[in-house]
């Protein structure tokens, strides 16, 4: 199979339907729960503008109560000075965040500070500001190329002396296990449904490989 081929015909639509998530851990999902993120984004600025309304979008319905009575009480201890304006804004940026994660099903550890989000996930908040996806599409695509061709290159080149003594072929089986189970959860990504960030998915159906 002549990879090159095969790679841009499916590559971009599996990262982009997938959310990246073979490329950085777990955890960077999580990135509404850091200070630069878009969360607590948009509650600096409803703030700045004594309006909660940006913010609501981030919560159920249900929860919405909440929100409104923790800005009230931010923004009235706000006005203090600036050391409880401080406090107050940390109170508040918590209090959505963790209401956001809770409603989507995910855990809250506190919050996280600037510059935490790994470079990809940055990178997709500036796509969506810029109004733009061609950096971020060349970014992606280069690490599914390059996680590719390292599984490929090594399978390939434990395949050509895997009938030589057991070691050796158990030695194949384990690359090609990991060369196989990577694309599949390349694909299965591209067609299962998408997901929040932050919350957890039901695995696709692991499949035998002999």
């Amino acid at each position: 199979m002549n990879l090159k081929l095969v790679r841009f015909g499916w590559v971009l639509p599996v990262l982009l339907a997938g959310g990246i998530a073979l490329f950085t851990p777990l955890s960077v999902w999580a990135h509404c729960d850091t200070l630069d993120g878009p969360v607590v984004k948009d509650a600096k600025a409803a703030l700045e503008k004594g309006d909660v309304t940006a913010t609501l979008k981030w919560v159920r319905k249900e929860d919405e109560g909440q929100i409104r009575e923790a800005f009230q009480k931010t923004l009235a201890v706000r006005a203090k000075g600036p050391e409880a304006r401080e406090l107050a804004d940390m109170y508040f940026f918590e209090t959505l965040v963790r209401i956001h994660r809770a409603g989507e099903g995910a855990p809250f550890t506190g919050l996280k500070p600037a510059g935490a989000v790994e470079p990809v996930v940055a990178e997709a908040d500036r796509a969506l500001d810029s109004g733009s996806a061609d950096s971020l599409a060349k970014a992606v695509s280069k690490a599914v190329t390059d996680g590719i061709d390292a599984r490929f290159a090594l399978a390939s080149e434990k395949r050509k002396h895997a009938d030589h003594n057991v070691e050796a072929g158990r030695e194949y089986v384990e690359a090609y296990v990991q060369f196989v189970h990577y694309v599949e959860r390349l694909h299965a990504d591209a067609v299962g449904p998408a997901g929040h960030h932050g919350a957890a998915e039901e695995p696709a159906p692991a499949h035998e490989h002999h």
